[in-house]
């Protein structure tokens, strides 16, 4: 960041603690509340002032609840800024498709073993090769199946039990999804013929851009009651899936977008930016996304178990064990772009709202009703992922998320390079090879995928975790490092 940036960034923004900003509530005209961004001075160094005019731009929403909030991964976005979170009043707020992004419910899950590092370090460029071959990537990747209409309603309407009922997967891995993997209240009715066509081919599919599978060991343990309680011990193999909704997202997030855009006019609402298109949270429109962008929560995550489904095959067939032998047990399964409606504490008052997390976790603490119930004692598990070739963290939901961010945390490194300069400057080749030599073994279908990615377009992980982890809002429970990485 230049000096002039940083001076500016310095004048705009109130020191709260050490890891805490405030956007003054004067900062714009028509802010209906100040804006909060979570970040240490080390992450606010390299705050792009644009992403704190977004956060006061949402600050202006009708509804808003306390603050308008950026993680400690923030950065510039479509409306909100990526790491946004906003939390809207049901009756007087309002629903905004730039609060969720184009790739609705994109997320990633976690998946342990009884397998070590010893077992599969050996191996590991030819189980990748198994894993490259048996889920399809890349973009515009066709699924291994064919969706009929009706099987795609059944998906948009029941999301991971679909999956489940139909032999991909176990009964354990709904409970260890959150919402259960399946938010209430999906209608199809609601979804374009386009973003249907669009879904229907690419259920089971990586895509391309940040998603991956990612093969990894547990380096570091630092709660060793959680990690004994979700699975997980030092020199341990996981895999780790990142993906979303696909075409089907995006063509949902776009077609609605046109309508709320006129919407926003038709109730008169003002916008400091178009792309906080919205409408009053009880209205048809509003209602007519959620419905659709419920379908494509959904849709995403049997879009994870299906891929979780297949690397589970891989792994049996590979090390020639019977299904379950291995231990592949799903930790949980976290959302990262999603609007949902929840009750929360509101200055000594219980309110429903839509917490809007638009490249954010849910981070909910012990003893939360809808936390499953082999972890209540514990808390959720909050899965942040690194960027290729740096660690990923898994950490537990802490009190201190419900008081200071709707339930939530960061939901991973956040970018500093934007992809298409991250392609002028970086080789992928060259990436790849610096990868391997650190015994980080790479997939891909192009080299260009892997230079838009490479790990220094990305803030450190370790920088943004310990952001939320120092506030409470999230606290460490293990770091798994990567081992090999297939990407779209």
């Amino acid at each position: 960041m230049s000096h002039e940036n940083e001076k500016s960034v310095n004048d705009i923004l109130t020191k709260v603690n050490d890891n805490t900003w405030e956007v003054p509530g004067n900062y714009k005209p028509g802010m209906n509340v100040p804006g909060r961004i979570f970040v240490s001075k080390t992450l606010l160094d390299i705050l792009e002032p644009e992403t704190i005019d977004q956060v006061a731009n949402v600050a202006s929403l009708p509804g808003i609840q306390k603050y308008s909030m950026a993680m400690p991964d923030a950065h510039l976005g479509y409306g909100f800024s990526i790491g946004g979170v906003a939390a809207f009043d049901k009756d007087e707020g309002v629903i905004s498709p730039g609060g969720v992004g184009f790739d609705i419910n994109c997320g990633v899950r976690l998946i342990r073993s009884d397998l070590m590092e010893d077992d599969v370090r050996p191996k590991l460029p030819e189980l990748l090769d198994s894993l490259f071959e048996a889920i399809p990537s890349g973009v515009g990747s066709k699924s291994r199946m064919r969706l009929t209409d009706e099987e795609l309603d059944d998906v948009f309407i029941n999301g991971v039990n679909w999956a489940v009922k139909n032999g991909y997967g176990m009964k354990g891995d709904l409970s260890h999804c959150e919402s259960n993997g399946k938010m209430p209240g999906a209608d199809p009715s609601k979804v374009s013929i386009k973003a249907r066509k669009r879904g229907r081919p690419q259920i089971g599919t990586l895509g391309s851009g940040n998603h991956f599978l990612e093969v990894q060991y547990v380096d570091k343990v630092y709660d060793a009651e959680a990690a004994k309680v979700f699975g997980l011990k030092e020199g341990q193999i996981t895999f780790m899936i990142h993906c979303g909704s696909r075409g089907a997202g995006h063509q949902i997030c776009t077609d609605h977008l046109q309508k709320l855009t006129q919407a926003s006019r038709k109730y008169r609402i003002s916008l400091p930016d178009k792309q906080l298109a919205c409408a009053p949270a009880s209205s048809e429109e509003a209602q007519d996304y959620f419905k659709a962008m419920t379908c494509a929560a959904n849709y995403a995550w049997v879009n994870r178990q299906m891929i979780m489904h297949w690397a589970r095959e891989v792994f049996d067939e590979f090390f020639k064990a019977q299904h379950g032998d291995l231990g592949l047990d799903l930790v949980y399964d976290v959302a990262h772009n999603v609007a949902k409606l929840e009750k929360h504490m509101v200055d000594g008052e219980e309110k429903e709202v839509y917490v809007h997390r638009k490249g954010a976790t849910r981070a909910f603490p012990a003893g939360h009703p809808e936390i499953p119930e082999d972890y209540k004692d514990i808390g959720q598990p909050v899965i942040i992922p690194g960027s290729m070739g740096t660690a990923s963290y898994v950490l537990k939901g802490g009190p201190a998320a419900m008081e200071l961010t709707f339930g939530s945390a960061c939901h991973g490194a956040g970018r500093v390079m934007s992809r298409s300069r991250a392609k002028k400057e970086l080789r992928g080749e060259e990436i790849q090879n610096e990868l391997e030599s650190e015994g980080i073994i790479v997939r891909a279908t192009q080299p260009s995928l892997i230079a838009e990615e490479a790990p220094e377009v990305y803030k450190s992980s370790s920088d943004v975790v310990d952001v939320v982890h120092n506030l409470g809002i999230a606290t460490k429970v293990a770091r798994v490092l990567p081992m090999g990485v297939v990407k779209g």
